[in-house]
């Protein structure tokens, strides 16, 4: 079900002006995890598609939460990479419409698993405008941009200019000359960071669980490393319960995930 959503979100305060309106169908919990842009080109190389795809699942593994556009090439392959559970999919239409058609099954799923976000009504189709508009909230959400692959003049390069004007910072993949030259331009400007690492580049956000613990708000919350005051005061006697069970432990006045 599409819903206007008003909860205040404080991530949205870098944008030239805040949404008068936010539609959204999904889980709006989801706004409350830490989250990472994805943004590249409709038409990856093979290479940027694994690397893409690996980027998303390893941030996803440390419970963050990837935001991106939708659209076909390197959208549709961070929200896969992620995991539609862990994904938030901003929509250049209103939710009524699934745009692109050909990622309408993926769409499906982010709306029953993730979370699908528009500032427009329902019945509004996509237009070069939207894109625009589009293209700034999914910045604007994530912590920091992540631009996989894109050319000199593309949609992808304007969210990049998004994320300088909001001071984020902005990471790339390392390709040959002859390709993203848009992205190789930012790094010869020294304009963006290189990944070479990707488990390097996604362990700034905690540590890889690969276990059955529940993936809840505490889990979340225990992977930023946060200190105990801060966590009794959050979480009272479940840090300690969590310490016996072999899921936490304290070290030095701070509490990790094990």
């Amino acid at each position: 079900m599409i819903t206007e959503l008003t909860q205040h979100i404080c991530e949205l305060d870098a944008m030239q002006k805040y949404p008068s309106k936010l539609y959204c169908k999904g889980n709006t919990a989801l706004l409350m995890r830490p989250k990472v842009s994805i943004v590249g080109t409709r038409k990856p190389t093979n290479y940027t598609r694994e690397m893409t795809y690996q980027i998303a699942k390893a941030l996803a593994n440390r419970g963050v939460c990837v935001v991106s556009g939708g659209a076909m090439g390197v959208d549709a392959i961070a929200h896969n990479g992620a995991g539609a559970e862990n994904t938030i999919a901003i929509a250049a239409s209103g939710l009524d419409i699934r745009y692109p058609v050909v990622n309408s099954g993926l769409i499906r799923q982010i709306e029953e698993e993730g979370l699908m976000l528009s500032q427009f009504a329902k019945g509004v189709k996509a237009t070069n405008w939207s894109f625009v508009v589009r293209n700034e909230l999914v910045v604007a959400l994530g912590e920091i941009l992540v631009v996989t692959e894109a050319a000199i003049d593309s949609g992808s390069m304007r969210s990049v200019e998004y994320a300088q004007k909001m001071q984020k910072e902005i990471y790339v993949l390392p390709h040959r000359l002859d390709e993203s030259l848009g992205t190789n331009a930012l790094l010869a400007r020294g304009e963006a960071k290189p990944i070479y690492d990707i488990e390097g580049f996604a362990s700034r956000f905690g540590k890889a669980i690969q276990s059955d613990i529940p993936k809840d708000d505490f889990y979340y919350f225990c992977q930023s490393s946060p200190t105990l005051d801060v966590s009794l005061e959050a979480f009272g006697e479940r840090i300690y319960e969590a310490e016996l069970e072999g899921i936490v432990m304290i070290e030095n006045g701070i509490v990790r995930l094990v």
